[in-house]
């Protein structure tokens, strides 16, 4: 298997009140289509260490690698530009444009990547969206749509560029049982049919135990 990201001792410092060291030495690779849980208590540090993961946050040491770009110390363009072509997102809110309806809203990246036209595009999205359940709401406004059927656009939509790495912050933390099994297997069968690496926060146990492979963080450290 390809390593598809490495970090590389990072550091991360807050200055407000005061200094405070959050991440303390940060090291692990994960390789193409693995489903990673990051785990810990609240405060650890773990989405702190997503968004340095994610190339939002850029005021860290240490160096990132991503798909065998050094991403440390790249200008906020450059970062935005390999974000959109190379990382999905889904949060615990799924972030819909709410007067779009679900079509638009899995477009919305892939048209700001411009490398499809705009019917391929929507091709894709379509079938993104039959992909997950969701063909016959495609039209429907997102606020017409039940919390997991938008928690599914917001995965519909983090898959149309075919990013290298989808990262979810806490992407259950909104559903009930039901729905959060239905976004866990979308997600095992996007690691072991297409090869998609996930890395996901949570806090739910049942989701991090049935992941490839669990990061626990405590105190800025990883600790398993």
């Amino acid at each position: 298997m390809s390593v598809i990201l490495k970090a590389d001792n990072i550091v991360k410092h807050f200055y407000e009140p005061e200094k405070f060291q959050v991440l303390k030495g940060i090291s692990f690779e994960v390789n193409q289509g693995e489903f990673l849980a990051l785990v810990g208590k609240s405060g650890c540090g773990k989405s702190t260490l997503m968004y340095v993961l994610s190339t939002m946050d850029t005021d860290y040491e240490g160096s990132l690698i991503i798909k065998d770009t050094v991403l440390t110390n790249k200008s906020q363009n450059q970062l935005a530009s390999f974000r959109n072509e190379n990382i999905g997102f889904v949060f615990q809110f799924h972030y819909l444009l709410p007067e779009f309806s679900a079509l638009e809203n899995v477009m919305i990246p892939a048209l700001k990547l411009k490398r499809l036209s705009r019917t391929e595009i929507e091709e894709k999205a379509y079938r993104n969206l039959e992909m997950l359940g969701l063909k016959e709401q495609a039209l429907k406004k997102v606020t017409k749509l039940s919390g997991g059927q938008q928690q599914r656009v917001a995965i519909a939509r983090a898959l149309i560029n075919d990013p290298a790495i989808i990262m979810g912050d806490e992407p259950t933390g909104n559903l009930d049982t039901i729905n959060t099994q239905i976004v866990f297997d979308i997600f095992r069968e996007l690691a072991q049919e297409r090869k998609q690496t996930i890395i996901a926060v949570t806090h739910d146990d049942d989701f991090a135990k049935n992941c490839d492979r669990i990061i626990e963080m405590k105190d800025g450290q990883i600790v398993r």
